[in-house]
């Protein structure tokens, strides 16, 4: 690496060639004020505090925006700097109100904080100072736009990180504003950084807004729970209540960024239906009990079914939980325990070499130089997984995607296949095909020469399945195909992974033994006995099926932090901790071990969920379940990184047997809301406002309308099993002969599973 010589405030230092003043600062531990700088942000030079002074110049630079010369001397602190720093702070406080008191910026302001080192005691400025109306900016973000210093971070970072500028600064000089285009809201399921990144109190979070300020709450680390990644967090705390949720950086997972389902959930842990002690079913109500008669009464439940209970955990549960959970199964002799909840195709289970995970650590992604994406709603289902692809597209890597309809990835794609999902395993087996060919170098197919020569150009290119094709009836078939694609190509085979922890889960062994049930066989013919960790209906793949099963059992005991759903069909109601009120450890899909610890107490009576399946298993008189900290489990798991590395595997050791299924029609391809991937973003009351969380509705192809006499808007009725009434939303990406309906609501949850036969009539 080529680097130069400078002098900064008389430190000899050694940078990189084309390094900033900025870069060589931070480098030398030397701050320098800024606002519009932001190191993952482009650089803009427009608020201008950062000027310096360098010798030779005529006049002070922009520290963020001046590159580094050999031999170049740089003065931050001499008189002329300051004096520089000082006019530009002066130019910038003389419209800013004067609303300290009360802004939720307080306390963590910057230009409060350089206000203090650059300000003056006094204006000079005796005007009337300008008005900037606010703007409606969506459920999660508020606005003051009188405060704003035109920094444009918010707008950069839509652009850049987000992938669609949804801000933008109009009119010029005192005139300027930044607003939406349009007066929309920001619907990106990024949308949060942009409080992060506003350096004053002109965009601030909607749900926390006047809730604290920032002194009085206590802040601690902990790990999200809602997908895969596993990003790092801090917890806000005041008077043992969550009061916000702000990203951790950590560079090699989530950098400094959150997704908004990991901000705002948090809102959830105080919602109306928060389950705060034991409850029995008493004829068609519920009682409330104390934890000895609740125990009791789930221990003569499951004692009497034994071997004919089923354990149902969600793949968000931690790794103590599920290991716990597991073990009850095995003491009861019930083979039947499973966390896949919402996949309906097992056949690869008996032919699997590992645990499926990404097949590549996350931080790598970005250097990617061809990716085929199978079945996948990245955007919505793993967000900051889907900007390090954008982040490799923008690199130049041919991104190719095979769908049920043609997602808007917001960045350069080479190509987009969009077919009924009836059709996928054919389209892969063409992939394959073209793959050979072209390794041959015989003639490709002009369809697949394409996505060929992605997989197989120069490493590294990969080949990821997504959540609907781990859904998909024919799952294992499609993942047997993508396995010879890699291994004609040279690409790597991935999983997105559902769930924060599925990874860590089937490493444990929370799965069903050789003849125990999955999932979906546990719940297609009811057994005696269910015991729900975490789990309602609405997460599994067929919720009416689900709820059928579960009003059949003789016993259903539900570990849960909510009432609502699960009063339909439980008999025993035991209060749990969320995520933020104990201790775990998560694998997320890159296979890291990530542990953490409670930041509140659980409200009421609630007590950590592997507390209370310990004292089941000492109730049912089964032994191994002596352990007094959760230290203890964790040694018994024995998950250390390297056992865990190699459990780690998506490939099949044969290929799986599996019978298509027979499709006539119409067929329904499923995907999970991006908000009802879990009870918490279902209970959470912003997010629910958000234009993701609208209702579900019936989305297919203009031709698909027509052929079926359907306008755009019009309520039709949907027959899967059960009946669903829905709003047609006429997209042309999605396939044709395919409608597109969303899982995990409560207006979908009549209807079948995620994949199948449907039709669709005028309401």
């Amino acid at each position: 690496m080529r680097t130069v010589q400078i002098e900064l405030d008389g430190q000899a230092i050694e940078v990189p060639v084309n390094s900033t003043i900025m870069d060589a600062a931070n480098k030398a531990g030397v701050y320098i004020p800024h606002f519009c700088y932001h190191r993952k942000l482009s650089i803009a030079a427009n608020c201008r505090i950062c000027l310096v002074e360098v010798e030779k110049s005529p006049k002070p630079l922009p520290a963020c925006a001046s590159p580094v010369t050999q031999g170049m001397k740089v003065f931050t602190k001499s008189p002329a700097a300051v004096r520089a720093q000082k006019g530009v702070m002066e130019f910038l406080l003389i419209n800013h109100p004067l609303d300290c008191p009360i802004c939720d910026q307080g306390g963590e302001c910057q230009l409060q904080d350089l206000a203090v080192g650059y300000g003056s005691t006094a204006s000079r400025y005796h005007e009337e100072k300008r008005v900037v109306l606010n703007k409606n900016l969506g459920p999660l973000i508020a606005t003051d736009m009188t405060r704003c210093i035109h920094c444009t971070r918010c707008v950069r970072f839509g652009e850049e990180i987000a992938g669609r500028m949804e801000l933008g600064m109009a009119h010029r000089g005192e005139h300027a504003e930044i607003m939406p285009f349009l007066e929309r809201t920001i619907d990106s399921e990024l949308s949060g950084n942009m409080i992060d990144v506003c350096p004053v109190g002109a965009l601030t979070s909607k749900p926390f807004r006047y809730a604290a300020r920032t002194w009085e709450l206590g802040k601690r680390r902990s790990i999200a729970p809602h997908d895969s990644l596993g990003s790092h967090v801090t917890v806000q705390v005041k008077q043992d209540r969550v009061l916000r949720v702000t990203p951790l950086e950590e560079e090699s997972i989530n950098e400094c960024w959150l997704s908004d389902r990991d901000r705002f959930s948090y809102e959830a842990l105080d919602s109306e239906d928060r389950l705060l002690y034991p409850m029995l079913r008493e004829g068609q109500g519920w009682v409330r009990a104390t934890w000895e008669q609740a125990l009791q009464h789930a221990v003569e439940g499951l004692r009497a079914a034994g071997a004919a209970s089923g354990w149902l955990v969600s793949p968000n549960a931690t790794l103590e939980e599920g290991h716990l959970a597991a073990r009850l199964a095995k003491g009861l002799k019930s083979p039947n325990i499973d966390f896949r909840l919402r996949q309906s195709d097992f056949a690869a289970d008996g032919v699997a070499s590992g645990v499926p995970w990404l097949g590549m650590p996350i931080a790598e992604v970005e250097a990617l130089r061809g990716l085929l994406l199978v079945g996948s709603n990245l955007r919505k289902d793993h967000p900051l997984l889907a900007h390090r692809v954008r982040v490799a597209a923008g690199r130049g890597c041919a991104l190719h995607t095979l769908g049920a309809w043609q997602e808007d990835l917001l960045c350069p794609v080479a190509g987009q296949v969009a077919l009924p999902p009836s059709q996928w395993e054919s389209a892969l087996e063409a992939v394959l095909e073209a793959v050979r060919a072209l390794r041959a170098g015989r003639a490709v197919d002009a369809g697949h020469a394409a996505v060929a020569a992605a997989l197989c150009q120069e490493a590294p290119r990969a080949l990821w399945l997504g959540n609907e094709a781990t859904h998909h009836p024919r799952a294992s078939r499609l993942r047997w195909l993508a396995q010879a694609i890699c291994e004609v190509s040279g690409a790597t085979l991935g999983t997105t992974v559902e769930g924060s922890n599925a990874v860590g889960l089937a490493a444990a062994g929370v799965l069903p033994g050789a003849r125990g049930r999955n999932a979906r066989t546990m719940l297609g013919r009811p057994l005696q006995a269910y015991v729900l960790l975490q789990v309602e209906a609405a997460d599994c793949a067929d919720a009416a099926a689900a709820a059928r099963a579960l009003r059949a059992a003789d016993s259903v005991v539900c570990l849960t932090t909510h009432i609502d759903a699960a009063a339909d069909y439980a008999d025993v109601l035991l209060p749990v901790a969320a995520w933020t009120e104990g201790a775990g450890s998560r694998v997320n899909c890159e296979g890291r071990l990530q542990t953490f610890v409670g930041v509140v107490p659980p409200p009421g009576e609630a007590r950590p969920a592997w507390k209370v399946l310990r004292v089941l298993g000492n109730l049912l008189g089964l032994k191994g379940f002596e352990q007094e900290t959760l230290e203890d489990v964790r040694r018994e798991l024995a998950l250390d990184p390297e056992r865990l590395t190699a459990a780690l595997g998506n490939a099949l050791e044969s290929e799986p047997e599996t019978a298509a299924p027979e499709l006539a029609g119409l067929e329904r391809a499923g995907f999970v809301l991006p908000y009802a991937a879990d009870g918490l973003l279902r209970r959470a009351s912003a997010l629910q406002k958000t234009a993701d969380a609208r209702p579900p509705a019936a989305q297919m192809h203009s031709r698909t309308a027509a052929s079926l006499n359907i306008a755009d808007g019009q309520l039709v009725r949907v027959t899967q099993g059960g009946t669903a009434r829905l709003r047609v939303r006429i997209d042309d990406r999605v396939a044709a002969g395919t409608v597109r309906i969303g899982a995990g609501h409560g207006e979908t949850a009549s209807l079948g599973g995620l994949f199948g036969e449907l039709r669709v009539e005028p309401d």
